[in-house]
């Protein structure tokens, strides 16, 4: 969650900081837009490998506390090195943010985003079936809702971009909330602030992804901390279990005395994980 600290320094505490590659390395397309509200454009920045790319694509969740901020693209080429070296093209989306925007505008929003980058994958060099997301936190949280909660399009929308299915191949959750049903209306004091959960508890069941959990989920990896104050790891630990009675490929990886936000080794076995599971999900056929 935000808590105090930007969507960009909870984006840097999920993948280890290394020292920015050349920019000869890394192809970077600023502010892509994929829909508009309110007068307003939604976008994303992407980022190619100059060499190596492997035809698959992953979503970063630009959210804290679903409070998504604009930054140079540049500054975050450290955050994403470790899948650009694999081969990966990112895609770091941001939707309409905390305080003008709630919960489930951000989700309609981020499924906006698969959906444009679907329709549009033969232009990014990628295949539209190997899409894999991620994100912290309330990034968390909305990975696992693309995860448990997409759909296969609109085909009788006169929108083309809706007409695409919002579904992906692979998702890794860190430290997500599971269970909206526990904060709306009702919030603990440490997370008073957030302001995206103001909206009706009605709808709390709709961006629950505990709700949605069904057998036909993608391989999901769920990485949580035992002394997580702000999320607590039941969170993570409801949804794996209901991932294990649905037998959805599923991991949930505790991290020992971690809080709401990895730092060191933690970081380091983190992201490893993270990296290691698309390349696992998101590799090409055979």
């Amino acid at each position: 969650m935000r808590t105090g600290i930007s969507a960009v320094i909870v984006a840097t505490a999920l993948i280890a900081a290394t020292e920015a590659r050349a920019d000869e390395k890394v192809k970077i397309a600023p502010d892509v837009v994929y829909g508009h509200k309110d007068g307003l454009a939604m976008t994303f920045d992407v980022y190619t490998p100059a060499e190596g790319a492997n035809g698959a694509g992953v979503l970063f969740m630009v959210s804290g506390g679903w409070f998504s901020v604009w930054q140079p693209p540049e500054n975050f080429i450290p955050v994403f090195t470790p899948l650009l070296d694999k081969g990966f093209t990112v895609f770091a989306v941001r939707h309409g943010s905390s305080p003008k925007y709630v919960v489930p505008e951000a989700v309609e929003d981020v499924r906006r985003a698969v959906r444009f980058i679907r329709l549009h994958a033969d232009d990014y060099g990628i295949s539209a079936d190997r899409l894999g997301v991620f994100g912290g936190s309330a990034g968390g949280h909305l990975s696992l809702m693309l995860g448990t909660a997409s759909d296969e399009g609109d085909i009788a929308s006169p929108d083309e971009v809706l007409q695409q299915s919002s579904r992906v191949a692979a998702v890794v959750a860190i430290y997500p909330p599971t269970d909206l049903r526990l904060w709306v209306p009702n919030r603990p004091d440490n997370i008073k602030s957030i302001v995206a959960l103001d909206f009706d508890p009605e709808l709390a069941d709709d961006v629950s992804p505990l709700v949605h959990a069904t057998q036909d989920d993608p391989p999901t990896l769920m990485i949580h901390g035992t002394t997580d104050e702000i999320v607590p790891i039941s969170h993570s630990e409801n949804l794996q279990a209901e991932f294990e009675k649905l037998d959805v490929t599923s991991e949930l990886m505790v991290i020992e005395g971690a809080g709401h936000g990895f730092q060191g080794e933690d970081n380091v076995r983190a992201v490893a994980a993270l990296v290691a599971w698309f390349e696992k999900h998101l590799a090409a056929a055979e």
